[in-house]
């Protein structure tokens, strides 16, 4: 009997989330489906994955494509070969119109539930659930997801480290909120340095550092953002330093963030040091385009906005972190509702320029004489031969990514961007500006070149 392939991808669905997180699973796997699935000879098969764009069909090959056809293999009995094809649904009822669905419910309507959450702190917008998951965050991912279902055995404390915006306070957040979701009547806290210091210093001063101490120390989860703040203040020190012991003795769980590693913090007394570095320590990397990729898919379905991948990927190969992209919906969304207009190429890459201002306010355009010395300087390629004839990768491919900003950072004609280099035909540009834009959706080392020529610019 032929097996049905809408059952069959159901069943491979469903083991393909359990194995991967939410946020993978909406942004990428949610926008594959089925197209056919054909004997291929004896008990062997071929099964034929469409995908969206060419940007999901290259990183689910690259990064699921052993996991899809393990559970493929297991749903069919067989085994199975892969085949990904760029196609579209044929029905608006297939697995992508789960991508259209929240990715995550939040349990709002239980009052008491939301009271905790509001003295403790801790934001319901900020769960597992819509963290987006890459190398650069999947240990700190791990570590967090481990203490939420052990809080005070697994990693006490936990010292999570990582430059602005890159997800540190979400993953303390979503401990909170998971310890809460379990137990309401736990102690949960989440402050930040600042917070902890005014109190102690308002203590002081109004006689009330009993009351202080109360507060803090009988905590069973215990988490504090930017704890570098309480550095060289030795009255916050003194009393962190009981209140730490006091929690994680009574079997609480502390976790902390700060900027920089514990050894590398400046003005923090050694005994607390020594505290931060007892646990486990980890750090949150900046996210790669991928992974911003997942974000701008997660946050714009936050918002409301239905972005296709092309516009994903041309936000997230713009805008280096986090915060910048969430401020770009945020900027995107009411220019929609403004203007009364529909979502274009054209009117994202207008409205990313918009973001590079100079201090006074305005807009920095670049010269094209600044993006040639830029490429040149970033390949090591001579001026002369950058613009010259010659025909060798090493200068062809800089020269491409040349006309390509030259076209996209300055909305230069074909035929001026041509004319200025060599004086080549606009067909020529209009070639390499194609090519480069397709590249980049999968070339990684290609998207870093670029966003470096870009921050020189």
């Amino acid at each position: 009997m032929k097996p049905d392939k809408n059952q069959i991808w159901n069943q491979v669905l469903g083991s393909v989330k359990v194995s991967v997180s939410s946020a993978v699973f909406s942004t990428w796997i949610c926008k594959t489906h089925l197209v056919s699935l054909k004997k291929k000879g004896g008990d062997r098969y071929i099964a034929e994955i469409g995908c969206l764009s060419s940007f999901v069909k290259a990183t689910i090959e690259s990064r699921y494509f052993g996991l899809i056809q393990d559970s493929l293999t297991s749903a069919l009995g067989f085994p199975c070969d892969l085949v990904f094809v760029i196609k579209q649904p044929e029905s608006s009822l297939n697995t992508n119109t789960q991508a259209q669905t929240p990715l995550f419910e939040v349990e709002m309507d239980n009052t008491y539930f939301v009271e905790r959450l509001n003295q403790s702190r801790i934001r319901p917008s900020q769960v597992f659930e819509n963290y987006a998951v890459s190398s650069s965050n999947q240990m700190a991912w791990a570590a967090c997801d481990a203490v939420s279902k052990n809080p005070g055995s697994s990693y006490n404390p936990l010292f999570i480290w990582g430059g602005v915006g890159v997800g540190k306070t979400h993953l303390m957040n979503a401990v909170g909120y998971s310890v809460l979701k379990k137990n309401m009547d736990f102690k949960v806290l989440l402050c930040t340095g600042e917070d902890f210091t005014n109190d102690i210093v308002m203590g002081i001063r109004n006689k009330t550092t009993q009351n202080v101490r109360e507060k803090y120390r009988k905590l069973k989860c215990l988490f504090v953002d930017d704890i570098q703040f309480i550095a060289g203040k030795d009255a916050a020190q003194e009393e962190f330093f009981h209140t730490f012991n006091a929690v994680t003795g009574a079997g609480g769980q502390v976790i902390l963030t700060s900027d920089k590693p514990p050894h590398q913090l400046m003005g923090i007394e050694e005994r607390l040091r020594s505290r931060f570095e007892a646990g486990l320590i980890v750090d949150v990397g900046n996210p790669d385009f991928e992974l911003r990729c997942a974000i701008t898919s997660i946050k714009a379905q936050e918002k409301g906005l239905d972005l296709e991948m092309n516009y994903v990927s041309l936000i997230s190969g713009n805008l280096d972190s986090p915060r910048k992209i969430e401020g770009f919906l945020i900027k995107l969304s009411s220019e929609l509702k403004f203007r009364q207009v529909e979502i274009s190429e054209e009117f994202v890459s207008n409205l990313l320029g918009k973001e590079k201002l100079d201090v006074n306010g305005k807009r920095r355009i670049p010269t094209p004489e600044a993006i040639i010395d830029a490429v040149s300087s970033h390949f090591s390629v001579n001026k002369k031969a950058l613009m010259g004839p010659a025909r060798a990768r090493m200068v062809a491919r800089p020269r491409q990514i040349l006309m390509y900003l030259l076209r996209s950072e300055l909305h230069m004609p074909y035929a001026d961007v041509g004319g200025l280099i060599g004086g080549r035909d606009h067909s020529t540009v209009m070639h390499a500006v194609t090519t480069i834009t397709k590249l980049s959706s999968l070339d990684s080392k290609l998207r870093e070149d670029i966003l470096g020529i870009k921050s020189a610019l």
